[in-house]
């Protein structure tokens, strides 16, 4: 089931952004996205420059990670939070800048767990259909104020970077 409160995303030029958190290799097939979190809230508190309250789930796909679904690639998934500045990077954790760039956001809304019908939709039907195309930077969620995790009712926002299709 696809649970987005809209369809259609809104197209957002997003402003540099300094992260702060924990990443670990992962893959489609042997997901450690609980093992991260698990390993990463607990310490988030450490972090004492941190923005606001959102958390950031990003993923950093190589090159042509798409062209071919490969469950069993491996990428990079962090657990983040946004900081003011890097001038304290607590031990364990690392900084990293996530560039600006044009991006389509979705609205979630179910739960976590059980969005892979919405990543369908999204990769397999508006992207093929609209005049953009994916880009080789970062995928992020928003984890705000009403992100529960495994609760039907949690909402988030999920962040696609994009760029315009080629007149060629």
């Amino acid at each position: 089931m696809i649970n987005l409160t809209n369809k259609e995303p809104r197209i957002e030029m997003l402003s540099e952004k300094k992260l702060i958190g924990s990443k670990i290799m992962t893959s489609f097939s042997n997901n450690k996205t609980f093992e991260l979190w698990r390993n990463f809230m607990p310490k988030r508190t450490a972090i004492a420059n941190a923005i606001g309250t959102d958390l950031y789930s990003m993923q950093i796909y190589g090159h042509g990670f798409f062209d071919a679904v490969n469950p069993n690639a491996e990428f990079q998934k962090w657990a983040t939070v946004e900081v003011t500045d890097f001038n304290q990077i607590p031990d364990g954790m690392e900084a990293f800048t996530l560039y600006g760039g044009l991006y389509a956001v979705f609205q979630y809304k179910g739960n976590p767990a059980q969005a892979d019908d919405t990543f369908r939709y999204i990769f397999g039907t508006w992207i093929p259909a609209s005049d953009y195309r994916v880009d080789d930077r970062p995928h992020f969620e928003v984890l705000g104020e009403k992100y529960k995790n495994g609760n039907p009712d949690s909402e988030e926002e999920i962040w696609i970077p994009i760029r315009q299709k080629s007149n060629g």
